[in-house]
């Protein structure tokens, strides 16, 4: 019984080892290349594609879906300022303030 699952684990640990073996098929490599009607077909198409795309207005809406709800438009909070006095008055390192 020992021998049967040994075999059965060293199958199932070689067998990704043979997938890799597998011959690579490229299935996009038979195909014929395009025709010129079939390259001017595309190039109109691409051509109405990036026009539709023009006709499309750019959204100036906000998308918070809370804006409704607040009565004044929210603002960014301004960094608070440094000044001198701050500063200066900080207290030594030896002090019972730390």
């Amino acid at each position: 019984m020992k021998l049967f699952r040994m075999a059965a684990v060293l199958a199932v640990l070689t067998t990704p080892v043979f997938a890799q073996d597998a011959p690579h098929i490229n299935l996009l490599a038979d195909q014929p290349s395009k025709t010129d009607e079939e390259k001017e077909r595309d190039a109109a198409r691409d051509k109405a594609y990036k026009e539709t795309l023009k006709k499309i207005p750019d959204a100036k809406a906000s998308n918070d879906p809370w804006g409704g709800m607040r009565t004044e438009p929210s603002k960014p909070a301004a960094p608070p300022k440094a000044s001198a006095t701050n500063t200066a008055k900080k207290p030594k390192a030896g002090t019972a303030a730390n």
